[in-house]
């Protein structure tokens, strides 16, 4: 079972209810309103790996694109 809470309380940005959180050379996102939602991209926003589908994929880059300066990446 994932923890959501424990996710929530180490990303570095919830936008929305989208968690992003820094791991190294990547962001891992995770909706937080459906646990089986999750993106991982690097920092180029090239797509790594995915269960979203290209909508909701083009809705988190948006959210990073207008956001990303709160994260310090």
């Amino acid at each position: 079972m994932i923890d959501f809470k424990t996710i929530a309380d180490n990303a570095d940005l919830i936008i929305n209810g989208y968690a992003f959180t820094k791991s190294g050379d990547y962001i891992r996102v995770l909706n937080l309103n459906r646990l089986n939602k999750a993106l991982v991209f690097d920092y180029n926003q090239e797509v790594i790996e995915t269960s979203m589908d290209d909508i909701e994929i083009q809705i988190v880059f948006d959210y990073y694109n207008k956001n990303k300066k709160y994260m310090e990446v």
